[in-house]
């Protein structure tokens, strides 16, 4: 499916989570230059009409016709045992760090269980440990981890919310949102920067010390 001349820049990975509106992800796809399907994921995949890369996992959610229509069509496959010490989604981010994307998107990440959201969550901190960029979105979300500065452009009924992922965070400081912060410390556990609002078209969040999750987030 992609074009792997030059620079690797973007894999994106396609997990079984919740996914509705399947023609919002066409941005996404755009950029990408590696395809992983992660199990269950396969149905998402075949409803996208994309062939992926790879198709990896222990494989406990994937359907018959899934898994067979991929094998007939000639998609990598990877298996791995039931029992082993990491999710399926941190073993695709793994193979794509390998094979040497510097940003990965994580689409279908989250769902009806709390438990894979948040651990996919985390695997953000993972991939930022490893300086790649790593991104999780559905219809309602995209979420992002910084330590530095960050540039977001508005768009319609979109809130911007700031999420300690460490003890605290320092020097906060926003500019082009309704609701200003100026060098602020926002400890983990706070609902201090929940539901910030878009003042002007371009927006920056800059942070002096710790992690912080930054989500763009709509109804």
């Amino acid at each position: 499916m992609c074009n792997k001349i030059g620079k690797k820049m973007t894999a994106v990975i396609v997990c079984n989570g919740c996914i509705r509106d399947y023609s919002y992800y066409e941005k996404y796809f755009s950029e990408a230059e590696f395809v992983i399907g992660v199990d269950g994921g396969a149905m998402h995949l075949r409803k996208f009409g994309i062939q992926p890369d790879l198709m990896l996992g222990d494989f406990d959610s994937i359907n018959e016709e899934d898994m067979g229509f991929f094998r007939g069509i000639g998609t990598e496959i990877m298996t791995f045992p039931a029992e082993k010490d990491m999710t399926d989604t941190e073993l695709a981010l793994n193979v794509a760090v390998d094979r040497g994307y510097k940003k990965i998107l994580i689409i279908g990440g989250l769902g009806t269980r709390a438990d894979h959201s948040l651990s996919n969550i985390f695997l953000l901190k993972h991939l930022h440990e490893k300086n790649i960029k790593g991104v999780i979105v559905d219809e309602h979300n995209e979420i992002v981890l910084i330590d530095g500065k960050i540039e977001l452009r508005r768009e319609k009924n979109v809130k911007v919310t700031l999420i300690p992922l460490s003890e605290k965070v320092e020097g906060v400081t926003t500019k082009g949102l309704y609701y200003p912060l100026d060098e602020a410390t926002i400890e983990m556990g706070s609902t201090w920067g929940v539901s910030n609002e878009f003042a002007d078209d371009i927006a920056e969040v800059t942070i002096k010390k710790g992690l912080m999750l930054i989500i763009k987030a709509r109804d």
